[in-house]
């Protein structure tokens, strides 16, 4: 049986990306690797890690089986030789353009998934391009409203919002936007984990979620409306929470996922509990798209030392999901039709 082609990006060049997509390579991993980035920079990369790797040109095929220590490569040249630990903006480019060819071929058929190492935002941004993450640029890119979520064995948390600055987070929670996110991450916990009726405990956006309106009326203006809308409607909504109380044991057991109101609010308690076995999954695309939870460790890039295993958990969820066939039936697009495809540029949003 063919395996499932998986492809992989290795985000920020001077970063930990192209030695952990190495020793992803090394694995016995069930699924056709296709490596987009320039191949002399993984061939520098197994160089540093101090591993044998036969990288071959991708010809698009579906092979029955792999072996450990090969990759196959879609090469998108560099614009800049990398120096580990010291992001180049000249390099800014590439890390799009290796992300364009990714999506696009999710939407083409060529890919069945797509599995994506740390790249440094704020390279891109020094190069001109406004850019906010993976998780903005797949939306734009497929034209999908959708939904960031990280994922380990024990515990499941979507983001009402991403990569906002604090100060940002209380304007960007609407009624309309907190009710598609909640629509989202109810039909993807669905299609994606197999729960038939998936319990959502929400978070509420203040301490102690407002406490009746003395610590803030987020909660009372548009969390609880859209909560109550929603559970007449069928879901099985818990909230809002408080946050500093929603994780203990006792409550874990009432919920499938949590919705955070914003980056920092609930991540913290995830990435300290699993950080090596944490998956991000963004919700809502035509396509799978995994990642790590974790950013490029500059200070690392270069040793041949940083761990491989949240790719290795992105591409062992990628294959699950494959295999679950989580994409039969994509969400809709922005356009309220089936998913269109969008333009050819090759910045972000």
């Amino acid at each position: 049986m063919p395996l499932p082609r998986l492809a992989v990006t290795a985000g920020e060049p001077a970063g930990i990306g192209p030695e952990l997509l190495i020793r992803l390579a090394a694995t016995p991993l069930a699924a056709t690797l296709v490596a987009i980035t320039d191949r002399h920079l993984l061939e520098r990369a197994a160089l540093r890690c101090g591993c044998t790797v036969e990288l071959t040109d991708d010809d698009g095929t579906r092979p029955d089986e792999r072996r450990p220590g090969t990759l196959r490569v879609r090469h998108v040249a560099l614009g800049q030789e990398e120096s580990p630990g010291r992001p180049d903006p000249r390099n800014a480019a590439h890390v799009l353009a290796a992300l364009a060819e990714a999506a696009d071929g999710c939407l083409d058929g060529r890919y069945d998934a797509v599995v994506t190492a740390p790249l440094q935002k704020s390279s891109i941004n020094d190069a001109g391009i406004r850019f906010s993450g993976h998780t903005e640029f797949f939306a734009e890119r497929a034209q999908a409203d959708v939904v960031m979520m990280l994922a380990s064995p024990e515990l499941r948390v979507a983001l009402a919002t991403t990569h906002l600055p604090l100060a940002a987070v209380p304007a960007a929670i609407t009624r309309a936007s907190l009710t598609r996110t909640l629509r989202i991450m109810h039909a993807e916990l669905h299609a994606k984990f197999g729960l038939a009726e998936p319990r959502i405990a929400v978070l509420g956006l203040n301490p102690h979620a407002g406490e009746g309106g003395h610590l803030g009326h987020e909660e009372i203006d548009t969390l609880i409306p859209v909560l109550d809308a929603l559970r007449s409607g069928g879901m099985q909504l818990i909230g809002p929470l408080p946050a500093d109380t929603a994780f203990v044991p006792a409550q874990r057991s009432q919920y499938d996922a949590v919705l955070a109101m914003y980056h920092d609010q609930a991540l913290p308690v995830l990435k300290s509990e699993a950080f090596d076995r944490t998956v991000n999954l963004t919700l809502g695309l035509p396509f799978i798209r995994t990642s790590v939870d974790h950013g490029t460790a500059l200070d690392l890039a270069g040793s041949g030392k940083a761990d491989p295993a949240s790719l290795i958990a992105a591409a062992r969820m990628a294959i699950e999901l494959i295999a679950r066939g989580a994409c039969a039936s994509p969400p809709l697009s922005r356009t309220g039709g089936s998913i269109a495809r969008p333009g050819t540029q090759e910045t972000a949003p």
